[in-house]
């Protein structure tokens, strides 16, 4: 079924399921061409640095992978480790994937020859690998281990403040206290890594789905101008990136999918044609079908025809989903993805210091709890301008009272209670933000206070006195890929410098023209009809930094819904 223009067909009786066994065929078929030789066997263990230590032992065991990835790192986790690393010069990486990913399965990723690449470096890949070379020794496995170092742009700070960078979104200024800057790396270096031998690849930031693609090219030898094949490998990696997201979490038909105790990872299996079926492990939780895979498509892609990446500019709006039967817990067959010139500037994800902020939260029980909660928010805010007024201080730079369980997040459209009482009982959560720590402080050592001195049934404040913290915001700009220099570390020795290539890339914007809708929707309703969104479309959220936005596979972009 195409995704052009992004019509997910929403229903089970659009999803033309392909009569084929449950591995590849090596008969021609209509549509996606069959691996031309052996297909590469990717699993993903991790979409996020926290995600649940279930994934690696389903994957190593149950996925007969070739590689195993992690993607650990967004906007937010690069800073964070910034922190950490000025905290400690061993700091700045995921600990997590060390401790709790590798080391408890090294033995068994070595006996079965999975090599592993993850970004799990952070802003400080040469001691995650040195960790993970520790924990190598102590279970007497021989492991190259390489690492991939150039994103920090860090030591370019005081050349660029005069350079007038603005951000790419707000058109601001590059702020003065910048915390962090990263490029977002291709998959080259990490292909390369592979080239030379490694069994392991620790990168830096670098863009998720590259953690994906550099096995593919690795794999198949892809060139730096087989644009159509570099997008197929980035939606490859583009699906499988966030882990659980495209197997059955947090999928519009949450109910339809079982087993999230148990849910299964996933796992691409790509020719070197390009095209990939998308499955999981055997005996796992979870879902894989037309429906999730379509939203995980259209999460933070923003235009569909034109997906910047380091490697190559994405054209996904052709893609093709289809369902697969005779898998356990289901699979679909992708392809169709296009592919152009890359850019010639990398995208740099910076962040800087705005203040600091706190969040209380506190549960509030008996008759009226959402007026006990609201006024009690307003008087500890209330309280601490008074403070601020006698120390000094400018007011907050921003508050937020929300009153849990009186659906404020529904604003206007919220559903009140018909006896006029609300609920009995509800939950304050009240964040402030403030330019000095010493204000949020105050903030923070009034909230205990309000359970003696103001409304009638606070039970308590979650989590204790609210903890103070930095807020850090993100900064978007484009660096020239000809200003930045890759290295390349194998256990510890540094063995490459890589410089980008830009005889295959190009600034030039391609314009296509909108795909044109299937004759086979023709069947559907006309004239004004009410449907809930969630009967019509596959939603899916993403977020960069600050922007949030909200990506649709609606069932039909004709349909009147008045």
């Amino acid at each position: 079924m195409s995704c052009a223009a992004l019509l997910g067909l929403r229903g089970p009786r659009l999803l033309g399921a392909a009569a084929r066994p449950p591995r590849w065929s090596r008969r021609r078929s209509a549509g996606c061409e069959p691996p031309a030789g052996a297909a590469v066997r990717i699993g993903c263990a991790s979409g996020f640095w926290g995600d649940t230590a279930t994934a690696v032992p389903q994957l190593l065991y149950g996925g007969k992978l070739d590689f195993l990835v992690f993607d650990y790192l967004s906007e937010i986790t690069m800073s964070l480790l910034t922190a950490a690393k000025a905290r400690s010069p061993v700091l700045g990486y995921t600990p997590d994937f060390v401790s709790t990913a590798m080391a408890p399965y090294i033995k068994d990723i070595h006996r079965k020859g999975v090599r592993v690449i993850s970004n799990a470096g952070g802003i400080n890949p040469l001691a995650c690998a040195a960790a993970l070379q520790e924990v190598a020794k102590k279970a007497d496995v021989d492991l190259k281990i390489a690492v991939v170092a150039g994103d920090d742009l860090m030591s370019e700070k005081e050349n660029l403040k005069g350079a007038g960078i603005t951000d790419l979104e707000s058109g601001k200024q590059f702020p003065e206290n910048i915390h962090s800057m990263n490029i977002y790396l291709g998959a080259r270096p990490i292909s390369r890594a592979l080239d030379l031998g490694a069994d392991i690849v620790v990168t830096g930031r670098c863009v998720d789905s590259g953690i994906v693609l550099g096995p593919l090219i690795h794999s198949f030898g892809w060139n730096r101008d087989d644009y159509d094949l570099l997008a197929a490998g980035s939606l490859a990696g583009h699906l499988i990136e966030c882990g659980a997201q495209c197997t059955g979490g947090i999928f519009t038909d949450w109910h339809t999918v079982p087993d999230w105790h148990n849910i299964g990872f996933p796992i691409v299996e790509c020719s070197s044609e390009g095209d990939f079926i998308l499955s999981k492990p055997p005996d796992t939780g979870g879902l894989i079908s037309f429906g999730t895979v379509a939203e995980q498509l259209v999460y933070e892609l923003g235009n569909p025809q034109r997906y910047l990446l380091p490697d190559v500019t994405c054209d996904f709006s052709q893609v093709s989903i289809t369902e697969i039967p005779g898998f356990d817990g289901g699979a679909v067959k992708v392809c169709g993805a296009k592919g152009l010139p890359p850019s010639t500037f990398y995208k740099v994800n910076a962040t800087y210091l705005d203040g600091f902020r706190a969040t209380a939260v506190c549960p509030v029980g008996g008759p009226k709890a959402v007026q006990k909660a609201k006024r009690t928010a307003e008087g500890i805010l209330q309280r601490t301008r008074l403070i601020f007024s006698q120390l000094g201080y400018e007011d907050y730079s921003a508050v937020n009272i929300q009153v849990l369980g009186s659906e404020d997040t529904y604003g206007p459209h919220a559903r009140r209670s018909i006896d006029g009482q609300g609920p009995r009982e509800a939950v304050i959560w009240l964040a402030v933000h403030h330019k000095q720590r010493e204000a949020v402080e105050i903030f923070s050592k009034e909230i205990a206070p309000a359970g003696t001195g103001m409304a009638p049934g606070l039970t308590g404040i979650v989590g204790g006195r609210p903890k103070v913290s930095p807020v850090l915001k993100p900064f978007f700009f484009y660096y020239p890929k000809n200003n930045v220099q890759i290295n390349l570390f194998l256990n510890g020795q540094h063995v490459e410098i890589l410089e980008e290539d830009l005889t295959f890339t190009s600034d030039e914007v391609v314009s296509f023209d909108l795909p044109k809708i299937s004759s086979e929707l023709k069947d559907l309703p006309s004239g004004p009809h009410t449907y809930r969104l969630e009967d019509l479309a596959y939603t899916r959220s993403g977020d960069k930094g600050n922007s949030a936005n909200i990506d649709e596979s609606v069932w039909c972009s004709k349909l009147s819904m008045n």
